[in-house]
């Protein structure tokens, strides 16, 4: 079934859903504003591409999607391919990765593929997920401790060393305020979880950059000021070889996408016993893509932490998602230069617990208890995720794993008869 799911809920909608939806909106845009940036800027992208992306992506994935209170817009999963594809093919080759990821999408939510995701190892998605949240912490110690070096290099094995030959210089005053940061977070979302706790943590850590006046980057001192209108939408550039040059990058993106977004739909479920959608839920993920990509947004999809915050704070129905996307389009228009006071290592603070959130420490123990193939599956991938290539490591992980769940099978029914020779 592809049908949206606010179709359904707005035939029983009420005043009392629309408060509840209006307040928990309100809460998870002061959650994904600071986040949306720090994503663009880990990502290589320019600060105002998160906000976009938010607010064009957030708003469709909740208009078209499969679930009550998914959450969409840009996430730290993408962090590792987004940056790997501006590298490499520039940001325009980022915008057509995306355009056509957003169209592998639609033809998916068209054959009914959500279902697939079960054919997905569990240990292959595990693995990538806390590959990711280990490159994303590593990206980030560089303003984290301060450090001024002028490029790090994107390769994991080369990174380390360039990180340990910068330590000299290293800045007191970056290092405590990502520290204070760091731990305001922590403490906000155990004392008030249903607090936004992330803005909160993060406006203190810049606030004291700017009272007291501290030798620290900030997002204007670093991008400049931010825009206060969204761009005006336009077409990729659609040639025949770049389409050809960047078709694995699109699948990636499309597979991230597709993977992140039903798996936060599936604990959604659990967290409020509803059923969603799979294949609406792709299908909104091909046009938030597709329209993130014609504003020259970030590729989106189904963000964990921000459908989890929507849940804890009330959020009813999929009018929460598209009041958290128009939430974060007024600050953009009223509000953007006071973006440009954000500090830079408090951003890194707020990365770095979104890597440590990602891998889910709290599952280690059951990991190390499952079966050795899963934790051998688990490993690889995560190796191959880390040193190697996020493509290479899904697409190693995938085989090894469909491998070793068909050898499994003790018997195998077939109805092949061989041939008379």
């Amino acid at each position: 079934m592809r049908q949206p799911k606010i179709l359904t809920t707005l035939q029983t909608y009420s005043w009392s859903l629309f408060v509840a939806d209006l307040l928990a909106g309100a809460t998870v845009a002061m959650v994904a504003l600071p986040l949306s940036l720090a994503i663009a800027i880990a990502s290589g992208a320019d600060p105002a591409k998160g906000l976009v992306t938010a607010i064009v992506a957030g708003f469709l994935i909740s208009l078209f999607g499969g679930s009550r209170v998914q959450v969409g817009g840009p996430t730290g999963a993408f962090i590792v391919v987004v940056f790997s594809v501006i590298a490499t093919h520039g940001y325009d080759g980022l915008v057509l990765a995306t355009f056509m990821a957003g169209i592998i999408l639609l033809v998916a939510g068209y054959f009914r593929a959500g279902n697939l995701i079960a054919f997905v190892p569990e240990a292959v998605v595990n693995g990538f997920t806390i590959g990711i949240g280990v490159i994303i912490a590593t990206s980030q110690l560089k303003d984290f401790l301060g450090l001024s070096i002028d490029k790090v290099p994107a390769d994991f094995l080369e990174k380390i060393p360039t990180l340990w030959e910068g330590r000299d210089s290293f800045n007191v005053s970056a290092f405590s305020v990502a520290l204070v940061t760091l731990i305001l977070i922590v403490f906000l979302r155990r004392i008030a979880p249903r607090l936004p706790g992330l803005i909160v943590a993060v406006g203190i850590g810049s606030a004291l950059v700017a009272f007291m006046s501290l030798p620290v980057d900030t997002l204007g001192s670093r991008f400049g000021e931010l825009p206060s209108q969204l761009p005006w939408p336009q077409l990729p550039d659609l040639s025949v070889s770049r389409i050809i040059e960047l078709l694995p990058s699109a699948f990636v993106i499309a597979f991230l996408a597709g993977v992140e977004s039903l798996l936060s739909a599936m604990v959604a479920d659990k967290m409020i016993e509803g059923n969603h959608r799979p294949n609406a839920e792709l299908t909104a993920q091909g046009i938030a893509n597709i329209a993130s990509s014609l504003f020259s947004g970030l590729p989106a999809t189904g963000a964990i932490a921000r459908t989890a915050t929507n849940i804890k704070a009330g959020g009813k129905t999929p009018v929460a998602g598209i009041v958290h996307a128009l939430v974060i389009l007024l600050v953009m228009l009223l509000a953007a230069p006071l973006a440009g006071f954000l500090a830079m290592p408090a951003l890194a603070a707020l990365l770095i617990i979104t890597a440590w959130n990602m891998t889910e420490p709290h599952k280690w123990a059951t990991y190390a208890r499952g079966r050795k193939s899963d934790i051998m599956l688990l490993l690889l991938t995560l190796v191959l995720t880390v040193l190697v290539d996020l493509t290479v490591a899904i697409g190693v992980g995938v085989s090894v794993g469909l491998a070793l769940r068909l050898s499994q099978r003790k018997n195998v029914d077939s109805d092949w008869t061989p041939p008379n020779r």
